[in-house]
């Protein structure tokens, strides 16, 4: 454990490599290899250090590395007392952090290997740069989840929000991908503000930025059940920064744009890495808010909504990432609402089988993509199983996990959450019910639209070339129609589509099944979506929740004098949800009960699967009537509630507005104030010019004009004769003593 420093410091050395050395001159298959390699030592490493772990003794399973004193100590004011503010730059391991990395670096290797094959159009270089890039993301995840303090964790945090820009806009020469990642960068600043106003508060109330030492001393704190106080501000901001980084409403409208990215872009910023970041923050800090019951109240009815809200969106999107991109979007909802209720473990627990499940749905919708020379519009695939047989049943695998169908991971991992909910408050889970029908619905209608009925995409040539003709017979394409295949638009090459379509040298001759390199992590992933819900198996199903007892220390403070407070705190759990669910005995069903839900929860699956199949495979014509029918609610679902028409028609409209009122004001006042002045100095100028012309010199002029015209006069005396200079001498002193003689 004393090496998980080491863990981030991998993908970073691969992305220093790959970004100095490859985009100039690696290969593909060098700097493919040289990405996945240190993706693949991260992962050893992770599961040697979670092995290490786990020999520990469940309540000091916590390692924390020092790798040196990042900001030395300074006196800062504190609530208190004058404060030391010092950050070391320290790792921490424990059960949390420990299943994070897993995630991070297991399925993140996955889609690197996956990316080796996807992206192999691209140019040396911009393959070179795509893996630098994906390392970088990986790494500051890794930094995110392993920080021992909130500033340590706001270096990762920071650092995926610039590895997002950079991914979702990989294709910057396309304007709608540029585009993506600008507002993907500017929306999560918004959300930043909140996490920078919670860090300031957390120092200023506590005097640290640890962790475990900000969990203690509000473990020792009342519980603020009668208003907010000082600890329900600090969760607050805290959860304003998770839901921008999580995509929660209002800040959900940067992540389905985000699938203007390549689709291992989206795959690992949808289930491993950048999204799941809020909800990790906010389990982090389980002693805050579990000492905040209003804001728990508050992060579970917006996860509520949110999952909800998004569930019905993504009921009428045609676009195959766009679905998955509201599926992810309501899914973070369900974390959120795990953890609003209190039940933090079966929020990570979630998040977990989230992370094999959708990464799959993803990197499978890929596959979809790549056979079909780009498109990603369901209305124009179908029938593709047969052509597609790996990609559809691990696509069916993962679309069965998140559904919530059992045995699969997803059941058990949503059930909790379900329950948890139920224990709490029966109309947020009312809410979440109504999501999971939905949720089975939207699923099985990409399933049903992509793998099943006729092809109705685009025709693809006749096999004339031999070359062509093997290829074709390799992949076992038949030819369902005639004719030339015309694409509009091309993921893979990022522009028309050509003869080189989904990586063919010559013409496109219809979907076939992907190389091994994007087969094999999808069915890694498949088993992980089948296997990973057995660490949450209930007592009600006589299993051991083993998930949640390991996660268990991570979400408590760690005193005695925390541990007392938090046993006073339980007395009084009515007063806070997180609080409630958390106390055992005070709010629990029978075993029965527990089946009995678990029993609903399957049958609201299993309608959801059921009324896709009769909307979109044994009556297809439905949906077009309902649509026709109901076509403002289909319209108000299609263009996602307008909510981007609302942020442009106020906030962004309102800023241009703003920055040109203020141009305005800049020109006409600040300007006009500025070139006033000038006009007035210039007029002031001329007019002291005029004085100092005509008065002024005019004066000087005069004197000299008399000094001029007088010296006439004397010049004349001035004769140069000595007699006539003695005259005027004797008329001088004549006419001195005249005037003497006259004054007696």
């Amino acid at each position: 454990m004393r090496f998980i420093w080491l863990i981030p410091l991998l993908p970073a050395a691969g992305a220093l490599v790959n970004g100095l050395f490859g985009i100039r001159w690696f290969s593909r298959t060098v700097s493919g290899l040289l990405a996945c390699a240190t993706m693949a030592g991260a992962l050893g490493l992770s599961l040697w250090a979670f092995s290490e772990l786990l020999g520990l003794p469940a309540d000091a399973r916590v390692h924390d590395v020092v790798l040196g004193h990042w900001i030395p100590p300074m006196a800062l004011q504190t609530a208190h007392d004058i404060g030391m503010f010092q950050v070391p730059w320290q790792f921490r391991l424990d059960p949390l952090s420990g299943v994070m990395i897993l995630v991070v670096t297991g399925v993140g290797f996955l889609i690197h290997v996956y990316s080796t094959a996807y992206m192999k159009d691209e140019a040396p270089g911009g393959y070179a740069r795509f893996f630098s890039y994906l390392n970088l993301f990986c790494f500051f995840m890794l930094v995110l989840v392993l920080g021992a303090n909130f500033l340590v964790m706001f270096v990762g945090w920071e650092g995926v929000g610039l590895c997002s820009y950079l991914l979702i806009g990989f294709w910057y020469e396309k304007k709608s991908a540029s585009d993506a990642g600008k507002k993907a960068f500017i929306t999560n600043r918004i959300g930043d503000w909140g996490f920078i106003l919670g860090m300031f508060l957390v120092f200023f109330t506590f005097g640290t930025l640890d962790f475990r030492a900000v969990a203690d001393a509000a473990g020792a704190m009342p519980i603020e059940s009668a208003g907010f106080g000082v600890l329900s501000i600090i969760c607050l901001t805290l959860f304003i920064g998770a839901t921008g980084k999580s995509a929660q409403i209002p800040l959900h409208v940067w992540l389905p744009d985000a699938m203007e990215g390549p689709t291992p872009v989206s795959a690992l910023i949808h289930a491993a890495t950048m999204v799941t970041a809020g909800v990790y923050m906010v389990a982090r800090n389980a002693v805050l808010f579990q000492h905040a019951p209003h804001v728990m109240q508050i992060v579970a009815i917006v996860g509520a909504l949110t999952a909800l809200m998004a569930a019905t969106i993504g009921l009428v999107q045609n676009d195959i990432k766009r679905v998955l991109a509201y599926s992810t979007v309501s899914q973070l909802g369900y974390m959120f609402l795990a953890t609003g209720v209190g039940a933090f473990a079966a929020g990570i627990f979630h998040l977990m089988t989230h992370a094999f499940f959708k990464a799959l749905l993803f990197l499978g919708s890929g596959s979809v993509i790549h056979a079909m020379a780009g498109e990603q519009d369901m209305q124009k695939m179908g029938g593709l199983r047969k052509y597609m047989p790996v990609t559809f049943v691990t696509m069916m695998i993962g679309t069965l996990a998140i559904a919530g169908i059992p045995p699969l991971a997803g059941f058990f991992s949503k059930d909790e959450i379900l329950y948890q909910s139920f224990l709490n408050n029966r109309f947020l889970w009312l809410i979440g019910a109504v999501t999971a029908l939905l949720t089975a619905f939207y699923m099985f209608r990409l399933i049903l639209l992509t793998f099943y009925g006729t092809y109705r995409g685009a025709p693809w040539a006749r096999v004339a070339a031999p070359a062509a003709a093997m290829e074709a017979a390799a992949h076992g394409v038949r030819h369902p129609l005639d004719g030339q295949a015309q694409k509009d638009d091309h993921e893979v090459s990022h522009g028309a589509a050509d003869v080189r379509a989904a990586g063919h040298a010559h013409a496109w001759h219809g979907p076939h099944e992907s190389p091994r390199a994007m087969t094999v992590p999808l069915m890694a992933l498949a088993v992980g979506a089948i296997v990973a819900g057995f660490l949450g198996i209930p007592q009600a199903l006589k299993g051991a929740n083993t998930i949640e007892h390991f996660l268990a220390p991570s979400f408590e403070s760690h005193t005695a004098a925390a541990r007392e407070a938090g046993a006073g705190a339980a007395a009084g759990a009515e007063h806070g949800p997180g609080a409630a669910a958390a106390e055992e005995g005070a709010h629990h069903l029978s075993t029965a009960g527990e089946l009995g839900l678990m029993v609903l929860s399957v049958l609201i699956a299993v309608a959801g699967v059921l009324a896709a199949r009769r909307f979109y495979f044994t009556h297809p014509e439905l949906p077009d009537r309902l649509a026709a029918r109901w076509r403002g609610a289909h319209a108000l679902l299609f263009n996602k509630y307008y909510v981007d028409e609302l942020y442009d028609a106020t906030a962004i409209k309102g800023t241009v507005a703003g920055g040109r009122g203020l141009w305005t004001f800049d020109r006409v006042v600040i300007d006009g104030a500025v070139d006033g002045s000038g006009w007035l100095t210039r007029v002031s100028a001329w007019g002291s010019h005029m004085f100092d012309k005509h008065v002024v010199d005019g004066l000087v002029n005069l004197v000299g004009w008399i000094a001029e015209e007088g010296s006439f006069f004397v010049r004349r005396l001035q004769t140069g004769l000595v007699q006539n200079y003695a005259l005027l001498m004797v008329v001088g002193v004549f006419a001195f003593l005249t005037l003497y003689l006259v004054a007696r």
